[in-house]
């Protein structure tokens, strides 16, 4: 302090009382605005925390790296199965058209073969066909030998004249007969 200046006049206990009172509710007041000041410095640095926290799991969620290997993990979970199916399914699929296939190359080959032994047996049956009436005339020829032949062989034999009804005698010149009698 200077020394121009002239000292204060000392306090009265009533007016140091009220001083220090007044002091002490300033204090009071300052320290509640203090407290009041934290609490919201709190709730700042709290929401500050938060809003980073949300800030990074955001930076994670927006990173298309991170994005794709989430996406790629839901599309192998849900899809992998159902594309495994279908894979699984081309190949049965394939399986089945080459059984098929041989299915049909066989049933193509019996048809063939079918169809040839067909015409086989068609050319046979023409060229019967065509034989047919030498077949008949050589009958026709063999009814008529016989004929004439059998009836004479039969006679011959004793047997086979008792079978015809006939009688087995020997006539006048010593030649053995088959007799037919009229009764």
């Amino acid at each position: 302090m200077s020394e121009d200046a002239p000292s204060p006049a000392p306090l009265s206990d009533d007016d140091l009382r009220e001083t220090l009172d007044l002091l002490a509710t300033a204090v009071a007041s300052i320290s509640d605005r203090v407290d009041d000041q934290t609490r919201v410095l709190d709730r700042v640095n709290k929401t500050a925390t938060e809003a980073r926290s949300a800030a990074f799991a955001a930076q994670k969620q927006t990173d298309p790296e991170r994005y794709g290997e989430i996406v790629g993990a839901t599309i192998d979970g849900r899809i992998g199965d159902t594309l495994d199916r279908v894979g699984q399914m081309a190949g049965d699929l394939l399986r089945a058209s080459s059984h098929t296939q041989e299915v049909l190359r066989k049933a193509e080959d019996a048809r063939s073969d079918t169809m040839r032994q067909l015409w086989e047996r068609e050319q046979k049956l023409d060229r019967f066909k065509s034989r047919l009436p030498w077949f008949g005339l050589g009958a026709v020829v063999l009814a008529l030998v016989l004929t004439v032949t059998l009836p004479r062989f039969l006679a011959s034999n004793a047997s086979t004249c008792a079978v015809l009804g006939a009688s087995w005698t020997t006539t006048t010149t010593g030649v053995d007969a088959c007799v037919f009698y009229q009764r």
